[in-house]
């Protein structure tokens, strides 16, 4: 996991798309909400968002 962050901010390094990093952070983010809202106690307080 973490080589595949090194890599992935070497390349952000490298090609100068730092504009990238934050769509992928919020993606991160999105995903990690939806994956434990489904599964958790917050599921009831998540309905009006989705």
């Amino acid at each position: 996991m973490w080589q595949l962050l090194k890599e992935f901010l070497l390349f952000l390094r490298e090609e100068k798309r730092w504009w990238l990093a934050p769509v992928v952070i919020v993606l991160v983010i999105l995903g990690a909400i939806l994956v434990f809202s489904s599964t958790s106690v917050l599921a009831p307080f998540m309905y009006p968002f989705m």
